[in-house]
């Protein structure tokens, strides 16, 4: 038996309050773009220091989690969990509106995002920026073939073939985005072959997280019923994956301590950081690590669904301080021009470089934020995406398989 998939009618006053409030911020974001392209970038807290800032660490996310977003869709036709069978396709889609949501912040940052088309058609293949673009494209097409197989009942055969092409292209992907800033020998903080598979560990964590959320506002708002079994499995699932996130975190700062030239950064981002070490300690590691893993081992997860909701709430918290101390704490910290030797100069060497983040800076990541969430709730409302019901009966009754075709030839005796 096969959980039927089922349009949201969307008819309800608060989808088309959740519509219009996305659509707010996606516009309250445009205009940001429009001033600061306006003004400039010097309207915003980015300098020739941080040239890397809100945006970015809003865009970044978004494309991490897309990448996570999708691991739902991967157990069922990749690892044959077919309990996640049902809820593959609003983890492919969630994911496409996370990788499009992030790309679009990115692309707006840029400065002059209309000299785009020279990005994509002039490449430097010894730059990560340039494979890059390859791997968002690539992704975005594997995962909406993907998306065709599995609603096209025709194409039913080929799901798992395409689910493991996206899931090989997801991995790659994330590799790519860690190795950003892992190829950036010049940075301290980064210059390190631990930040992909650390960004790999952590997108499986943000993607589940907002996959989370996305589905416990679905099935409450279309009054669909969502069985304990399924919320505690995706609950025990959402508590790994931030302890094998807390461990390759742990792991990339055990191996920096064990380079003496990488002694001063750790230093400094785990004791003499100022807003750099609170987040990382208060934001990342307490709020984003250890109290959603604390509210998820509760034996009765699943009959508390405002505890689930908090805890993956926390871990996106989480997400945006990790994203913040990477990115802008990481190049706050002065680079080492020459080992060993004190740099002081009128260009601010050797000086932690300061940031604020400005409001429009803000207003982009969020507006990337709504963008993704429109692309949700216009395909949930066009498309066959969420489950009818996914309550316990229905998940148990299809797990029976169907009845074996008789081979007994016409006309025998019982």
């Amino acid at each position: 038996m096969k959980i039927a998939l089922r349009k949201l009618e969307g008819k309800s006053t608060g989808y088309y309050m959740l519509l219009a409030g996305l659509g707010l911020i996606a516009l309250v974001g445009m205009l940001a773009v429009w001033y600061m392209e306006h003004n400039g970038h010097i309207v915003t807290g980015m300098n020739n220091q941080i040239i890397w800032g809100m945006p970015h660490v809003f865009a970044v996310f978004l494309v991490v989690a897309a990448s996570g977003a999708l691991n739902v869709a991967s157990m069922s036709s990749v690892f044959g969990k077919t309990d996640y069978k049902s809820l593959a396709p609003l983890s492919g889609v969630l994911a496409v509106a996370l990788l499009l949501g992030g790309l679009t912040v990115l692309m707006l940052d840029l400065g002059r995002p209309d000299r785009l088309i020279v990005a994509m058609t002039h490449y430097n293949f010894k730059s990560i920026f340039a494979m890059n673009i390859f791997l968002y494209s690539g992704f975005m097409g594997f995962v909406i073939a993907y998306l065709w197989t599995m609603m096209e009942h025709k194409m039913n055969r080929f799901t798992p073939l395409a689910g493991l092409f996206a899931f090989v292209w997801r991995v790659a992907l994330t590799t790519g985005t860690g190795s950003i800033f892992g190829f950036l020998v010049a940075r301290q903080a980064y210059d390190s072959a631990m930040i992909a598979p650390l960004f790999i560990a952590l997108s499986l964590s943000y993607g589940l997280a907002l996959f989370i959320l996305v589905l416990l506002l679905a099935h409450r708002g279309a009054g669909r019923p969502l069985g304990d079994e399924m919320v505690a499995k995706l609950a025990r699932l959402q508590a790994i994956f931030v302890a094998v996130g807390f461990y390759f975190v742990l792991v990339y700062h055990l191996t920096n301590m064990y380079f003496t030239k990488h002694h001063d950064f750790e230093r400094f981002i785990l004791l003499d950081g100022g807003v750099y070490t609170v987040l990382f300690w208060l934001g990342q590691i307490v709020l984003g690590t250890v109290l959603p893993f604390s509210l998820l081992l509760h034996p009765q997860i699943a009959q508390m669904r405002s505890r689930i909701v908090a805890a993956t709430a926390l871990v996106v918290l989480g997400a945006f301080a990790q994203m913040y101390v990477t990115i802008v704490g990481g190049q706050a910290f002065p680079i080492v021009m020459f080992p060993g030797k004190q740099v002081r100069s009128t260009f601010y060497d050797g000086v932690v470089a300061s940031y604020t983040p400005s409001l429009p800076e803000i207003l982009l990541g969020f507006g990337g934020v709504a963008i993704a969430g429109l692309i949700v709730l216009l395909v949930v409302k066009l498309l066959n995406i969420l489950p009818e019901r996914l309550d316990d009966v229905a998940l148990q009754s299809s797990r029976i398989p169907a009845p074996a075709a008789s081979t007994k030839p016409a006309g025998a005796s019982a």
